[in-house]
């Protein structure tokens, strides 16, 4: 049986490693953006400049990373019956179409760091945001009900297995 406890506790876990080591290459890319060496040594380097922009973009890459964390550690996690509509934390089982990935997939709806995968009990459970193409599909469909969703090798259709 997959707890959503732990699955939950497992993503909070991946996100505070992934933030801890983001924030330490944001502080080195910082700090050689500012070290003396990377003045420029003519008008046409733009080795600081480039610098710069790298480390502004990991601020903000690492600002989002703490919203996420922070929204995951406000997350209450609800359980969901048979006739409940899908929502974030439901814990969600579909059978796909798609002849390229596996028929059966199990999905935990959650308000970031979508796109990972995490294993419970010898199960792969992968992490979808609602603002995804996939966690729009998912939003508001009971279990048996049917879905769409646009992918790049065409639009595949989600049968809606269980929800927890």
């Amino acid at each position: 049986m997959i707890s959503k406890a732990s699955l939950l506790d497992s993503l909070r876990a991946r996100v505070a490693v992934d933030l801890e080591a983001l924030e330490r290459r944001q502080k080195d890319t910082q700090e050689g953006a500012t070290h003396e060496e990377s003045r420029a040594e003519h008008s046409k380097d733009t080795r600081a400049t480039e610098q710069g922009y790298l480390a502004r973009g990991l601020a903000e890459r690492v600002a989002d990373l703490k919203r996420t964390a922070a929204a995951l550690d406000a997350l209450e996690l609800r359980a969901f019956g048979p006739a409940d509509p899908i929502a974030v934390t439901a814990l969600v089982l579909v059978e796909s179409d798609d002849e390229e990935a596996p028929k059966r997939q199990m999905w935990f709806l959650v308000p970031g760091a979508g796109g990972l995968e995490l294993d419970e009990a010898g199960i792969r459970v992968r992490t979808v945001t609602p603002i995804s193409p996939l966690g729009r599909a998912l939003l508001g469909l009971r279990e048996g009900d049917e879905g769409r969703v646009g992918t790049p090798s065409g639009e595949r259709t989600l049968e809606v297995l269980e929800v927890r």
